[in-house]
């Protein structure tokens, strides 16, 4: 059975890839961009809990090679929220880590993010907090690549 982002839209069902692209944009981000975020969208950091955050564990499952039969490598510290705007909006944010508050404020701006006024403001902060997500890796994956080693063998002419 094909998973929801699979599936294509139906009749009175949402397409949910710009939905999952921004929380993917969200998931990356810290809790003073998300915060700047929705302020640039001129959204208010406050809602209704429906779950406070809370931390837990989820089972991490990992494949030998990426096509082998699938074990169990360990745990991961997992902290999710919920929460709903005044107007009905519903939003939900896993994050890895203890992060409480950003898994709120990430929770927050899914719910803000369903609102089609809200949504431009928020695409356009997301993209910047990707950009430079992926500046700071080209950065570092330059700084690293400045120190590497090639080792090469001579071969002996001996008889």
């Amino acid at each position: 059975m094909p998973s929801a982002s699979q599936t294509p839209p139906g009749p009175g069902m949402p397409d949910l890839a710009p939905r999952q692209r921004a929380m993917a944009r969200a998931g990356q981000a810290s809790a003073d961009e998300l915060l700047a975020a929705l302020a640039r969208a001129g959204a208010a950091p406050e809602a209704e809990d429906l779950r406070a955050p809370e931390t837990g564990l989820v089972m991490v499952r990992g494949r030998i090679g990426g096509d082998g039969r699938p074990f169990n490598a360990g745990e991961a510290t997992v902290t999710r929220a919920a929460v709903r705007l005044p107007g009905g909006e519903t939003g939900f944010a896993y994050h890895l880590g203890r992060d409480r508050a950003r898994a709120r404020l990430a929770a927050i701006l899914d719910a803000h993010w369903q609102r089609p006024e809200a949504r431009p403001a928020l695409e356009a902060a997301l993209a910047e907090i990707a950009g430079r997500r992926v500046e700071a890796a080209q950065r570092a994956a330059r700084k690293a690549a400045a120190t590497r080693v090639t080792f090469f063998t001579l071969a002996r002419g001996e008889d």
